[in-house]
């Protein structure tokens, strides 16, 4: 939409009649939601299903609900899942094969009509990991259709952070916390003693309509003010920072630091790390039968480049240490990527840092990498 369009407000009631509108629509509504003692992303039917008066506390290994006086709904960082869940989900099925009782074999590739989202809440730097999965999912010869079908039908209302976490780095990969384009409808959570709204910004033709079927009023300008000096504010408040280098470069320059040992240390090679990130998307596949022989199916699943057998050949893996695991991971998402997608893999949301069981750090990683980097050009220079 042309940047001249004017902004909306809509209050807790208008955010109530968006989730209803919506499904109205026949759309599945997934936002964010308290359970099991997380706030995790699924199917919500009504506005009291949000996470009012929750945030999060988190740190390196380490994941903490906890209350806020304000009654905030979207000031909690990011959780264990991204978005990823849905438009790349961790197990789809391929094709199936049938033998009859004449003994022919019969296959069917699966053509399961794919569900119909709307994705409330979707942050800035998850904005970007979407945009970032397009390109490596339905850019170029070998697009996959089942990712396409979801991600063309889903409507994704974005939420400005104005709450950042102990973790979050966007402002270092240039991803938030203002939302830019690649959205439908965008809120700003506003909480003053004016009330309780959200700013809405439309990015869409489709997001224009609905709009129009919420009770909104024109923006005022307090609350525009309020808006930008919040996101403002939050750009001040990161968590982490990445350092100041090409961080291409670094990875390129760096392959044989010692660093890589003391991570390799610590690492578990679990592949947490590549489960929760909003970018990663290796797949394998395997076949299931069932005990009679006469029925067969293909399942696609995550895999990770943690695990052994994610790069084994005849002779055995190609990365046979954590050292050569941890590395492969770290230099394809903050160096390599760009090479094959012409931008980071790294959309700054922390989640690696947060579910590592042993609190490893990319952002530490980054600065430990950079620091001997800058003491081996010392030594050689002296």
């Amino acid at each position: 939409m042309p940047d001249g369009t004017p902004h909306s407000v809509i209050d807790k009631d208008g955010l109530d009649a968006l989730i209803s509108v919506l499904t109205g629509h026949g759309r599945t509504v997934i936002g964010p939601t308290v359970r099991d003692g997380a706030i995790v992303l699924a199917e919500v039917c009504g506005g009291d299903e949000l996470p009012y008066g929750w945030g999060v506390e988190l740190e390196a290994g380490h994941y903490r609900l906890k209350r806020r006086e304000d009654g905030a709904a979207f000031a909690h960082s990011a959780g264990p899942q991204s978005w990823k869940t849905f438009l790349h989900p961790q197990r789809v099925r391929e094709w199936s094969a049938e033998r009859r009782a004449d003994g022919e074999l019969v296959m069917a590739e699966d053509d399961t009509p794919p569900p119909s989202y709307a994705f409330l809440g979707v942050r800035p730097c998850d904005l970007r990991a979407i945009a970032v999965q397009d390109r490596v999912l339905t850019g170029g010869p070998y697009a996959d259709r089942a990712y396409r079908g979801r991600r063309e039908g889903a409507f994704l209302v974005a939420v400005e952070c104005t709450e950042p976490g102990a973790t979050c780095f966007c402002v270092s990969m240039g991803t938030g916390p203002a939302v830019d384009d690649g959205y439908d409808l965008a809120l700003t959570e506003v909480i003053d003693d004016q009330g309780h709204r959200f700013l809405v910004r439309v990015g869409s033709a489709e997001g224009e309509a609905v709009l129009a079927e919420l009770p909104c009023r024109f923006a005022d300008a307090a609350t525009e003010t309020a808006a930008r000096e919040r996101v403002a504010e939050a750009v001040g408040r990161m968590g982490r920072t990445m350092p100041p280098v090409d961080l291409q470069v670094l990875m390129r320059e760096t392959l044989q630091a010692e660093r890589w040992n003391d991570v390799a240390a610590r690492c578990l090679t679990c592949g947490n790390c590549t489960m929760v990130c909003p970018t990663c998307f290796c797949t394998t596949a395997e076949e299931v039968t069932d005990l009679t022989g006469d029925h067969a199916e293909r399942w696609r699943r995550w895999e990770s480049c943690f695990d052994l057998e994610f790069t084994h050949l005849q002779g055995g893996p190609v990365r046979a240490s954590s050292r050569s695991r941890y590395r492969q991971w770290c230099t394809h998402k903050l160096g390599t990527w760009y090479d094959q997608f012409g931008s980071s893999g790294c959309v700054g949301c922390g989640r690696c840092i947060v579910w590592c069981p042993v609190g490893i750090d990319i952002v530490e990683e980054a600065h430990a990498l950079n620091d001997e980097r800058a003491a081996a050009s010392e030594q050689a220079a002296s």
